[in-house]
């Protein structure tokens, strides 16, 4: 296996390093995930999303082994972040899971991402440091979406599983949101 000193010269700048190449093309398998649920290919759309998830544990594996970098950490959240509300928008958009979900799920990322904008803008820039509960929001997403995929895709027949997780990711959405909006003021 290589060990990503190819790519790389270990300097924080460097922008082709293994991991973020693995990361950069979990980031263009998004317009390929948006088009398969639109044109209904849920089962293809499955495998790609299982295929992204262990992309993301593959590249962060590299980065831990081989030496991340300033891009990565950025760029992972990203290429995560853009892969989850593309599938929620457009699972929502062909009917598959609750456009409700979609509009609350979105609309907290909006709410945080628009918070640390103004807070900057005013000169408070904020860190923000992953919460527990937001840690857990994310895992119930992806466990929605794989699960949906799974389930649409294959039309097996689970019943309420899909709409239990679906009360728990709008859950730990609201609260989620809601210990940020409360963390922030706290300041």
């Amino acid at each position: 296996m290589p060990d990503g000193s190819q790519f790389s010269s270990g300097t924080s700048s460097v922008v082709f390093t293994l991991p973020n190449i693995v990361t950069f093309a979990r980031l263009c398998a998004v317009p390929l995930a948006f088009w398969l649920v639109l044109e209904h290919r849920l089962a293809e759309a499955f495998f790609l999303f299982v295929a992204a998830g262990v992309s993301d544990a593959v590249d962060g594996w590299l980065a831990r082994r081989y030496g991340g970098n300033a891009i990565g950490a950025v760029l992972d959240p990203v290429a995560d972040k853009t892969l989850l509300v593309t599938m929620y928008v457009t699972l929502a958009a062909v009917g598959v899971i609750p456009v409700w979900l979609a509009i609350l799920v979105v609309f907290r990322d909006l709410v945080i991402v628009g918070g640390v904008i103004v807070l900057a803008v005013l000169g408070h820039p904020i860190e923000i440091r992953p919460l527990y509960i937001s840690k857990l929001n994310t895992v119930f997403q992806i466990l929605l979406i794989a699960t949906t995929l799974l389930i649409s895709g294959f039309e097996l027949t689970i019943p309420y599983l899909a709409q239990g997780l679906a009360w728990v990711v709008a859950a730990t959405t609201f609260a989620s949101g809601a210990a940020y909006v409360w963390s922030t003021a706290r300041g």
